[in-house]
């Protein structure tokens, strides 16, 4: 079987970096598995790595939608497959890495769908306000509901679009029709750095963000004639911004929020990254050279498997 590697972790926790090295030691290709980073346009908030600064190693799943386009776990399962196979049948190794825990879950280990998407009664839904749906959620699915953040509102609403439509909560459902990717043996790391210097360093990338043009970037893309509404918009970052260009905050409130939220980020991502098994942890950042050290042993071990 194949190897691919998975390096997985909270937001600014160093996966890219660490990334970039391994595919540069195992003649590797990076598959990305960040939920905003799909989209373009959405380059500072989101922390992309800089063309110039990829080392000319291939990036996928990385810059293919618009912001307005929606991009399920499932068909994120089902992409991020293709690229795997498509790599390891080129001789190279699939670099798995990002932090948004439900596309690694559904790319390796499968998802259950539920039913099609029924518009009229999204509509119905989309009209109502965020709190009242995940107070819905809750009292139809308390475990989901648990599990996602109220300001979620593409995953409240199809949670609870599945309750309706299957009448069952969704996280009974789930287990169902899964079939755990074939072909790889997974080398999985996750990285987990002292909290408080996490947060310091979210902080301070935070900052960077606001003052390197994050609130250009946002009025960039509703130039382009993209809704404020846009699914990516309801992202860390820019939906701060965009609260300060309805007036609704000032610039120092934005920032502050913002790192508010990304810290809360970090911790519900540390959170689902205990359900994962199989997995080598590092209590460390991805930059770091004992990291890298670590790394390199883990991977030189799994190719002799």
């Amino acid at each position: 079987m194949a190897l691919a590697i998975v390096i997985a972790g909270p937001t600014g926790s160093g996966k890219s970096e660490l990334a970039l090295s391994a595919a540069e030691w195992v003649n590797g290709e990076i598959v990305n598995c960040d939920s905003v980073q799909i989209y373009r346009y959405l380059d500072i908030g989101t922390a992309k790595t800089p063309v110039e600064e990829r080392h000319g190693i291939p990036h996928h799943l990385i810059d293919i939608l618009d912001p307005d386009q929606v991009f399920t776990a499932g068909d994120y399962q089902r992409a991020g497959r293709g690229v795997m196979r498509a790599i390891a049948g080129r001789g190279r190794v699939p670099i798995v890495a990002g932090g948004t825990g439900f596309y690694l879950r559904a790319l390796l280990e499968g998802i259950f769908e539920g039913p099609p998407r029924d518009e009229e009664l999204r509509a119905r839904l989309t009209s109502r306000s965020p709190e009242f749906l995940h107070k819905l959620l809750r009292r139809l699915d308390a475990v989901a509901a648990d599990r996602i953040h109220a300001n979620d509102t593409q995953k409240v609403i199809r949670a609870l679009e599945v309750c309706f439509l299957a009448r069952a909560p969704i996280t009974s459902l789930h287990g169902q029709n899964q079939l755990p990717i074939e072909g790889f043996r997974i080398l999985k790391i996750i990285l987990n750095p002292p909290r408080e210097a996490l947060a310091e360093r979210l902080n301070a990338r935070v900052v960077r963000m606001f003052e390197t043009g994050l609130l250009e970037e946002t009025k960039g893309i509703l130039a382009r004639g993209f809704s404020k509404n846009s699914k990516a918009l309801e992202s860390i970052g820019y939906r701060e911004c965009l609260q300060h260009l309805d007036g609704a905050i000032s610039l120092n409130e934005a920032v502050s929020l913002t790192q508010a939220a990304t810290r809360q980020y970090a911790k519900r991502q540390r959170t689902w990254f205990r359900r994962e098994g199989g997995a080598v942890w590092l209590e460390a950042f991805g930059n770091e050279e004992q990291t890298f050290e670590t790394t390199k042993r883990l991977i030189e071990n799994a190719e002799i498997l």
